[in-house]
């Protein structure tokens, strides 16, 4: 840096320092400036507390307002609910457990299950299938407490877990919700589901509630209702097989008529076992590790719903150890109507699928169930193990097939004979007589004229035990074959969203193809069985008629919206039975056969009891038999 730089540098510093010390404020000046700033900070102030004041002031006045009213509020729970006055307001949370097989989605608002989903299965439009959801679902304890009517579904329990979502697989889970009445005062739920099963643990606990209850209080009343969601593509069909099933203690299973209006409630003044609320293909079932003491059970109609089928309630005694802690512990089953599912519970749950009384049911169980299981195991195809099915049955029915093709065929070529017998007999007051010649005749050709209908009566039971079982196996659920999409619920090949007077009301607004098939090969095989009896019909125009062209319209009415696998069955069983009856045929000859009843005559006749029995009432009507 140079001597001028230098120079102009400083006198630049020493300009500053004379315009900063000519320019600098007076004492009076500062002064003045500092009284300003303090006016101004102490104006601020004040208005700093004037506003201070005036919200205290409005917080003085509106406080005791809210103060008397949440008072008031608190009264009104007290006279309300008594110990349970605290429970009676919340806000309703959710907590989750769910195994391999479902999810069940609880609320603390009642400590209930708000919702069960089967993982495994879908609706018939392919949405989570939920046995039952939402806020209408009720269920919970009602008794008395302090005079007061206690209804735990509308209080608010507390969650006693950590979480709020358990995924059990190898280990069972709890989920525990109390309802607080007081210090070391609770109702307690205890929920505990496990790893590869429909079936969880349900215990109420009683802890310190004796105190607060009548002494004389044996039985507590349990409010269980439900809205049963439509599942299927069939609702009028699904809608059959929706009802309540119940079993007593130590007796059969039974449920309420699905069908009867007058038959929709029972009240079971004994002790119940368990209780369900069953769908076509579903379950929910209440089930007692001891027993209910009684129970009133109701179901009602929904026909005006397009989501639910029905409603079902159930007023359900439990009972109640008056004491300081008691436990009432008790099951549930969330799942499906799978026969060998249910069976191995050993409760009689199986007994919920409608497979028929008697031996209908006898049947199914042991012949039908374990053969269409055994073919499960190498068949993945439904249509083909019916077909199996159909073809074992029918071949084990051949020899009964074969003796009433038989029979009727003996009858058939003794009809000039009996004709002649018909004239020698004209008269109404000959009728006995006419009887006992024609007995006679085919005592002596060796005929049974019932020889053709026992070997039908026979298989009588199989028909109507197959009826019960395609449309109750969910095995057919939603399981396709050929067109029909769903084997379980009817096949549309049209359908129609219109309102046809009388055909929609008794027909429906689809037509199925399974259940066309079936009506004409039913036509067809009774046609070939008429023609196989000859012109003995003739005596009896009117059966002809109904068996031949009635029957298998009523059929094609009553079977379009029923099961497709049993409208598959039954073409089948009728096409295998035309074609039986065809074969047969081939190897009974009319005239060989005449001629062995011709040799049967020649043979001494023994009379059975039932004969005898005939010719004893002849006599005492006055008819002598003619002399050899």
């Amino acid at each position: 840096m140079d001597k001028n730089s230098i120079i102009g540098i400083v006198l630049i510093a020493a300009i500053l320092i004379v315009y900063s010390v000519i320019n600098q404020p007076s004492k009076n000046e500062i002064e003045r400036a500092k009284q300003r700033r303090d006016s101004l900070e102490l104006v601020r102030q004040q208005n700093e507390a004037k506003q201070q004041e005036a919200e205290k002031a409005i917080e003085q006045t509106v406080e005791p307002e809210e103060q008397v009213k949440d008072t008031q509020q608190k009264e009104e729970l007290v006279k309300k609910y008594g110990s349970f006055a605290s429970a009676a307001e919340g806000d309703n949370e959710f907590a989750i457990i769910e195994n391999d097989l479902m999810k069940i989605k609880f609320s603390n608002q009642g400590g209930r299950i708000y919702s069960v989903e089967l993982k495994e299965y879908k609706t018939y439009d392919q949405e989570p299938l939920i046995l039952f959801d939402g806020d209408s679902t009720v269920f919970g304890l009602n008794f008395f407490s302090q005079n007061k009517s206690i209804i735990t579904n509308n209080l608010f329990f507390n969650l006693e877990n950590e979480k709020q979502h358990y995924v059990i697989e190898n280990d069972e889970q709890s989920i525990t919700y109390r309802l607080y009445a007081g210090d070391n005062q609770y109702i307690e739920y205890v929920y505990t589901v496990y790893p590869g099963t429909y079936k969880m643990d349900f215990d109420i606990n009683f802890v310190g509630i004796n105190e607060i209850i009548a002494s004389n209080l044996s039985i507590i009343d349990l409010k269980w209702s439900m809205y049963s969601p439509q599942q299927e593509k069939g609702a009028d069909n699904e809608n059959m097989y929706t009802t309540i099933g119940y079993k007593y203690y130590q007796d059969d299973v039974n449920t309420l008529s699905s069908r009867s209006k007058d038959e929709n409630s029972e009240e079971l003044n004994t002790r119940v076992k368990w209780i369900s609320y069953q769908q076509q293909f579903f379950s929910s079932i209440l089930v007692a590790d001891n027993f209910f003491t009684n129970a009133v059970v109701e179901f009602n109609d929904l026909p005006n719903s397009s989501k639910y089928l029905k409603h079902f309630q159930s007023t359900i005694g439990i009972p109640f150890e008056y004491k300081r802690e008691s436990t009432v512990p008790l099951q549930f089953y969330f799942g499906p109507n799978h026969y060998t599912t249910l069976k191995k519970h050993d409760l009689g749950f199986e007994h919920i699928i409608p497979l028929g009384w008697g031996i209908f049911g006898w049947v199914n169980r042991f012949v039908v169930i374990p053969v269409f299981n055994f073919l499960d195991n190498f068949i993945a195809n439904y249509g083909l193990i019916i077909l199996i099915l159909t073809i074992l049955i029918k071949i084990v029915l051949f020899p009964l097939t074969y003796k009433s093709y038989l029979s009727t065929a003996k009858m058939r070529v003794l009809k000039p004979e009996i004709d002649q017998v018909n004239k020698k007999f004209p008269k109404k007051e000959d009728a006995m007589k006419k009887q006992q010649a024609t007995m006679a005749l085919y005592k002596k050709a060796g005929v049974n004229p019932m020889g053709g209908c026992i070997p039908m009566l026979i298989q009588f039971p199989i028909l109507i035990a197959l009826f019960r079982f395609f449309p109750s196996s969910i095995e057919l659920r939603q399981e396709a074959f050929l067109w029909a999409d769903d084997l379980s619920s009817y096949d549309a090949i049209i359908s129609w969203s219109a309102d046809i007077p009388i055909i929609s009301q008794f027909y429906g607004n689809h037509v199925s193809l399974f259940t066309l098939l079936m009506a004409l090969a039913l036509f067809f095989s009774t046609k070939i069985n008429s023609g196989q009896m000859g012109d003995s019909n003739q005596q009896m125009p009117g059966m002809k008629f109904m068996m031949n062209y009635m029957m298998p319209v009523m059929l094609l009415f009553f079977f379009n919206g029923y099961s497709a696998g049993l409208s598959y069955y039954y073409f089948l069983s009728n096409v295998i039975t035309m074609g039986q009856t065809l074969i047969i045929r081939r190897f009974v000859d009319d005239e060989t056969l005449l001629k062995k009843l011709h040799e049967n005559k020649k043979k001494p006749v023994k009379k059975s009891k039932w004969q005898k029995r005939l010719e004893e009432a002849a006599k005492q009507k006055g008819y002598k038999p003619p002399k050899k």
